[in-house]
């Protein structure tokens, strides 16, 4: 079997089929002599990049077997337990050779209508596929593998997987991908490996050096990256406008500058095009790294600090002083901003739209109306946690932004009645209110709500005492809401 595979996949000359290489494992094994060979034939194979296409084991978890024919089979190469395996080949030949193919009836070769689509149609189908998919198909048949390998189908890079040796895929993929343009990949404006814990440095500086049009680049929970493959990145990559390195823990700073400490002098006139920028849970990340980000990424229009936990008011009013233009902002669980930070976030104005405060203990009423006062445009606000909310910071909220859409003032004991009956009365728009765990509210605000906000979608009520005839009051007057309570008597 493993002779007629390397007839089907051989290479022009002498050489082996499939050059197959341990590419490092997710716990420690030692290499046998043979996996070592194999490593070595591999370099001389990747240089002949017309002629190599990656295996889906390069971007499978450890356990996923080899491949003969489009069919799974074990092999040498591949069958070290807990270890991933790179495999590069050749593009397959026009014909499948293999004799136990050629034995096919003709009923079965008139079921294969899939080659009848046109080309057209096929990358139509192949652009639904995740990255791994797709380099599956690129080993079915010849047309298949130019096929899938057409730069439309590469404009996003999607890898996820704990074990998988992502600095290894990405630069296969790159290398595959830059065949046409050499060294660059002018076609890939996406890279999204989140939750790929093994990605180094090393692996974005491949990205960074080989995708000078990359526009988007997610790497949530990657722990491995440091400030060096940010800047290598944001440097190298100027059209980057959506950055999300949420649990990155190491990351606290993000500049054109190798130095973190070093500001960024107006007389450079460079600036990072970034628009999106998620650093939830980077637990480092302090105010002086925050002021050197904001005067490096002045475009800022949606910045999420949830959990950052050493972010004070004075880092929120170098962020306003730099990045005017935010639309949304998060900084739940920033336990150290208080009323004096609400006060800088109100000088943004009617361009914020979102705003997240969630357990932000030190904020009361004080901040709220300055929110109030000056973010009249203000469709979303997440308070919950906030104990020292009151109906009084509520009235403001309700009557000077009218179009807001989503309210979150659970766990507010100090909000009642009052405090709905005055959203009531002026937040017509409501879709989604949020009251878990407010002790004070009753079904008489519930009914006030419900006869006003006739377009709410979502009420969330549990853990408050309300009563099963007002909660059947909400269902009549507000059909499409779906109302999420602990009481056992309503269903």
């Amino acid at each position: 079997m493993g002779a007629g595979n390397g007839k089907q996949y051989g290479s022009e000359g002498k050489g082996s089929s499939s050059i197959s290489s341990d590419v490092s494992s997710s716990t420690d094994h030692t290499p046998t002599k043979a996996q070592k060979n194999a490593a070595t034939s591999e370099d001389s194979d990747l240089s002949m990049r017309t002629l190599s296409t990656p295996s889906p084991a390069l971007i499978f978890p450890p356990n996923t077997q080899g491949f003969q024919n489009g069919r799974g089979s074990s092999t040498s190469s591949s069958s070290v337990t807990g270890e991933t395996v790179a495999m590069v080949h050749s593009p397959p030949p026009t014909r499948l050779t293999h004799p136990l193919i050629r034995l096919a009836s003709k009923h079965q070769k008139e079921q294969a209508n899939v080659d009848r689509l046109p080309d057209h149609s096929m990358i139509q189908i192949f652009s639904f596929l995740p990255t791994n998919q797709l380099c599956r198909c690129a080993r079915v048949c010849r047309r298949w593998y130019n096929l899938a390998w057409d730069p439309r189908l590469w404009r996003t890079i999607r890898l996820t997987g704990e074990t998988i040796n992502v600095d290894r895929a990405l630069k296969v993929l790159t290398r595959r991908l830059c065949q046409d343009t050499p060294n660059v990949c002018l076609m890939l404006e996406t890279v999204i490996v989140s939750g790929c814990r093994r990605l180094t440095d090393r692996g974005l500086y491949t990205i960074a050096q080989c995708c000078p049009e990359l526009r988007r680049l997610e790497v949530s929970g990657c722990y491995n990256i440091s400030n060096e493959a940010v800047f290598d990145v944001v440097s190298l990559c100027p059209n980057l406008e959506h950055l999300d390195v949420s649990g990155c823990s190491k990351v606290t700073c993000i500049s054109l500058t190798r130095e973190a400490s070093i500001k960024l002098s107006p007389l450079h006139g460079k600036q990072i095009s970034i628009r999106y920028l998620d650093m939830t849970d980077c637990f480092v990340l302090e105010d002086e790294g925050l002021h050197t980000i904001a005067a490096h990424c002045t475009q800022l229009t949606h910045l999420y600090l949830r959990r950052c936990v050493r972010i004070t008011d004075e880092g929120l009013r170098y962020l306003m002083i730099y990045c005017t233009s935010i639309k949304e902002l998060s900084v739940s669980d920033c336990r150290f901003v208080s009323d004096f930070g609400m006060r800088e976030i109100a000088k943004l104005e009617s361009r914020l739209r979102y705003l997240s405060i969630a357990h932000c203990g030190r904020i009361t009423d004080v901040g709220i109306r300055y929110i109030a006062k000056y973010c009249s445009k203000l469709r979303y606000l997440n308070a919950r946690g906030c104990e020292g909310i009151t109906d009084h910071g509520v009235e403001y909220l309700a009557k000077n932004c009218t179009k807001l859409k989503s309210l979150d003032i659970g766990k507010c004991p100090l909000v009642s009645d009052t405090g709905l009956e005055f959203l009531a009365l002026n937040c017509f728009n409501l879709k989604r209110l949020s009251l878990k765990s407010c002790e004070s509210i009753t079904g008489q605000g519930l009914q006030i709500v419900a006869a006003n906000c006739f377009d709410l979608q979502m009420l969330n009520v549990q853990d408050c005492d309300v009563s099963v005839d007002a909660l059947r009051f909400v269902k009549r007057h507000c059909k499409r809401c779906i109302i999420e309570h602990t009481n056992p008597a309503f269903f």
